[in-house]
């Protein structure tokens, strides 16, 4: 297994056996690029939060702005399905008023046929009665 960044140990004699050292690294610089990766992930982080929030935000404006006109598109056909039922009870009056009228009118109709054959009956005794008179006259008067 091949170790990097580790030197391959220089070994003089067999019986001693040589430790690689790793070269000494900036401690400091590595913990300070450590620290700036640390704090380029949490502002990824925050920004990606902040980015969602504001989705939310967005959609939770929406749903209330969909609410808000549904509620209104609600009161208005209520609004309408109460006029629709005044204007069916009143063309309901309408037209018990119309149907009272049309027995009326047929009540008069029937009245007035009774009235009309009642005056032909008697138009016709007259007739009768009258052609016949001059014949009783005249047969009074020979």
């Amino acid at each position: 297994m091949a170790l990097r960044g580790f030197r391959r140990p220089f070994v003089t004699t067999e019986n001693i056996l040589g430790f690689p050292r790793p070269p000494a690294p900036n401690a400091g610089s590595e913990a300070l690029d450590l620290v700036y990766q640390a704090s380029d992930l949490l502002r990824a982080i925050e920004d990606r939060a902040r980015a969602t929030e504001a989705r939310a935000e967005a959609a939770e404006r929406a749903q209330l702005e969909i609410i808000n006109a549904t509620e209104r598109k609600l009161r208005d056909a209520s609004r309408a399905l109460e006029e629709a039922q005044k204007r069916i009870e009143a063309q309901q009056q309408q037209l018990e008023a119309i149907e009272l009228r049309a027995e009326a009118a047929e009540a008069d109709a029937r009245e007035a046929r009774q009235t009309l054959t009642l005056v032909e009956d008697a138009i016709r005794r007259r007739l009768l009665l009258t052609g016949e008179q001059p014949d009783r006259r005249s047969a009074a008067v020979a």
